[in-house]
């Protein structure tokens, strides 16, 4: 039931019957009316609350006095009555003082007489009623949003089955965003308001909200944040044209809590399926013949009798924005899923491990293709494949291999236009030098070669830097125009650059036997700079 305004009060029957006319405050008539009272005292006020009307027949009002009127008119505004009503016939008997509706209108508080007598006490009965009715209708249903909730957290409903409720209950349309203000789910409305997703991204982007909960009143959006102030994962959406309720605010609310307990019991659930996925993985590399193994395996739904099998990392383009590792993995297994393919997903050094059990009949690599592209359509990921392994044996190699091509897969490679799944076959040598890892010998090397490039560079901050050079020339062979523009130097610029490494490092840079080793050196050096510490 909705609240009962002013407006209302004056349709109820008993109101009714007295032929209640407006003279003053007419704009305000939309006032919520909390409670009704009758009163003859010239400073009622002071009993007041917001939102209580009151009931007189004008005796106690100061309306010979005009500073005295005022003042009367401003008491009532201050403590937010909703308005004033006077029966004629006893002070007034056809009409009220202008001075009376010029202070009340001035005040903005309603001011209505009645023009026919009517007993107070049913006139405060009907309000009463009404009022006391609002209140248990509103408990009746704060309980069924209680119990709705309070069902779904016991029953661990997913974010499916959430906001299919906020739909019944608040019958309008609502989305679920992300942190980057992308639709992840959309419920439209029993009367769907068209173009409500119309440019959503762009839109949701410029609403900021300075609480946990907010409204909107542009785009008539009440709008809930998701997760903490410091680690938020996205908002709750839903259509409020009109200021929302005190309703609708709890059901939003209700919905992000019960959202924020999915997310962590599933993050629980997929921490512990991870664990244990990571120990099979671990076995599966040093012990693949554990019949207790075999086993643990069969029962983690991950086959290993007469399979194929293979390894896969997925790790972040970038770990600057500290990428959510729990999102990505559960991406991944959803993927999986997908692709029908059963598999072992856990975290390892701030990459995603995975390893495919597939059948005869399947084809592995087309299987990686796929959980790839489903990946990379979600998150900026680089994905490394190892070789396919025939039995449990080759598990070991595979893993080793995956790890080896995704440190090795230089930053500019791996963004769009690159190929979902990187191989060692796809390196060359960058796969080569990927081999000897963090060797000692490959690092006396690098020094022996870019050393005294380096000191020079050091040395001359603010002044030309001759690594950079360097590696635009060997980026560029067939052309140090090319060359020269990728770093917006002039070619003549370029040419003393290249000078002074000739003269500092003792080579001629047109010899292809010094081009080749300096080319390994900064492969090698730019490899070293991102393997695992």
């Amino acid at each position: 039931m909705d609240q009962l305004t002013v407006a209302d009060a004056l349709r109820l029957p008993p109101f009714r019957r007295a032929s209640p006319l407006v003279l003053a405050g007419q704009s305000a008539l939309g006032r919520p009316v909390r409670w009704a009272h009758s009163s003859e005292l010239p400073d009622v006020a002071s009993i007041l609350r917001a939102g209580d009307l009151v009931i007189t027949m004008g005796s106690g009002i100061p309306a010979e006095d005009p500073a005295a009127l005022d003042q009367f008119a401003r008491s009532l505004a201050d403590v937010e009555c909703a308005g004033l009503v006077l029966e004629l016939g006893r002070r007034w008997s056809t009409e009220v003082p202008t001075e009376l509706v010029e202070t009340f209108e001035a005040h903005g508080v309603p001011l209505v007489v009645l023009r026919h007598e009517a007993r107070f006490a049913a006139l405060t009965q009907a309000i009463g009623e009404r009022v006391i009715d609002a209140q248990i209708a509103g408990l009746r249903d704060a309980q069924r949003v209680h119990e709705t909730f309070t069902e779904l957290s016991f029953t661990h409903a997913g974010p499916a089955e959430i906001l299919q409720a906020v739909q019944r209950l608040t019958g309008g349309p609502l989305v679920l965003e992300n942190e980057q203000h992308r639709p992840l789910d959309f419920l439209a409305g029993a009367d769907d308001l068209a173009g409500f997703l119309d440019g959503w991204q762009a839109r949701s982007t410029r609403v900021r909200i300075s609480g946990r909960t907010g409204w909107n009143q542009e785009n008539g959006w009440l709008l809930t944040r998701l997760g903490t102030a410091d680690q938020s994962w996205g908002r709750l959406v839903i259509a409020a044209p009109e200021p929302p309720s005190e309703r609708l605010i709890a059901v939003a609310e209700r919905a992000a809590a019960a959202l924020a307990l999915h997310r962590l019991h599933d993050r629980d659930r997929d921490n512990l399926i991870r664990r244990t996925h990571r120990e099979l993985m671990s076995g599966l590399q040093t012990n693949p013949d554990s019949a207790e193994l075999v086993h643990r395996c069969e029962l983690a739904q991950f086959p290993v009798q007469r399979r194929s099998f293979l390894a896969l990392v997925v790790r972040p383009r970038s770990v600057s924005g500290l990428p959510d590792l729990n999102e990505i993995a559960a991406s991944t297994v959803h993927a999986a899923h997908a692709a029908r393919v059963p598999a072992l997903v856990c975290e390892v050094d701030r990459d995603i491990r995975i390893l495919l059990s597939a059948a005869p009949s399947a084809n592995p690599d087309a299987l990686a293709e796929r959980i790839a592209g489903r990946l990379r359509e979600r998150h900026e990921v680089v994905v490394a494949a190892g070789r396919v392994a025939a039995d449990r044996a080759g598990i070991q190699r595979s893993l080793l291999e995956a790890t080896q091509v995704a440190d090795a897969i230089p930053a500019r490679q791996a963004g769009p236009g690159q190929p979902d799944v990187h191989r060692l076959e796809d390196l060359h040598l960058r796969g080569l030098l990927a081999l000897f890892g963090d060797d000692e010998r490959i690092r006396l090397f690098v020094d022996r070669e870019l050393a005294p490039l380096r000191d020079h560079d050091a040395a001359s901050q603010g002044g030309p830097q001759l690594l950079p050079a360097l590696r635009a020339l060997l980026d560029h062979p067939a052309s140090k125009t090319t060359a020269a523009a990728s770093l917006h130097l002039s070619r003549a610029a370029f040419y003393d650059r290249l000078g002074k490494i000739e003269t500092i490092l003792g080579v001629d840079l047109d010899e292809p036997d010094a081009r080749v080793s300096l080319h390994v050196a900064l492969l090698a050096d730019e490899l070293s700079a991102r393997l695992p510490l």
